[in-house]
């Protein structure tokens, strides 16, 4: 049993608790705890398994193992899957900002070179409707 839990134990802190629940069987909890306040729960999932003493002898080691497999696979899947999230977040902030940059090096480039206003216009283009009256 304590084989078994040895990864488990490289990773967090697991306590057990065990009770009498009749005359001829007993429960074994496995609680492990959790790393840190933000840790995601399913790690910190309980385990319970009730039996007689010599149903407990035989199988609590394989159901063990598999539960502690399980959740150190689970443990990795989200470091996993956390650090692509991460990297996918830094891959779509850096093409923001490579397309913001280009964005404003556009407008800068296509800013006219000339921006004096032009006021050298003739009395003969500004002609009104009655500019033949005013003559």
């Amino acid at each position: 049993m304590f084989i078994e839990l040895m990864p488990l134990l490289g990773a967090r802190a697991v306590m057990i608790t065990v009770s009498r629940v009749n005359q001829h069987s007993i429960r074994v909890n496995f609680i492990p705890s959790r790393k840190k306040e933000d840790e995601n729960p399913a790690l910190a999932t309980p385990l319970s398994f009730s039996g007689t003493p010599e149903e407990l002898d035989r199988e609590l080691g394989t159901s063990l193992a598999s539960y502690v497999e399980e959740n150190l696979r689970l443990q990795t899947t989200l470091v996993e899957a956390k650090a692509e999230m991460e990297a996918a977040a830094k891959a779509a902030h850096d093409q923001a900002k490579t397309k913001a940059g280009q964005t404003s090096k556009k407008r800068e480039d296509g800013a006219p070179k000339n921006t004096t206003p032009e006021s050298t216009t003739t009395g003969e283009q500004n002609m009104t409707l009655f500019a033949a009256q005013q003559k």
